[in-house]
């Protein structure tokens, strides 16, 4: 009887695993698109004090939040004006989901 409650602990571990790593991996792959595409000029830390951020007037992650979820998403998909390229071409919707919802959680650090 005990050998059997510890293989039911393994599994249910193991599927608890299984279950958290897809959106574990999601959320690194966000991360790494972020600092490769957008923190020229948002900035690591999403405060837009880059150069580039300076240049074209970009707001810090924190003012971004007036923008809804939804609206970001748009953004990041179609551009902003000469200022910020779309890449809808390039990133399928649940990554630029999980992209904007990386910068969102920049709010928070």
């Amino acid at each position: 009887m005990k050998l059997n409650r510890n293989r039911l602990r393994i599994v249910l571990g193991l599927a608890i695993i299984c279950l958290a790593l897809p959106g574990v991996l999601r959320a690194q792959e966000a991360e790494g698109i972020y600092k490769k595409k957008c923190a020229v000029c948002h900035g690591k830390d999403g405060l837009g004090k880059t150069a580039k951020g300076k240049k074209v007037h970009v707001k810090t992650v924190a003012e971004n939040m007036s923008h809804s979820v939804a609206d970001q998403i748009k953004i990041v998909q179609e551009g902003k004006g000469n200022d910020m390229d779309g890449y809808k071409k390039e990133f399928g919707l649940d990554e630029i989901k999980g992209l904007v919802d990386y910068y969102r959680s920049l709010a928070n650090k």
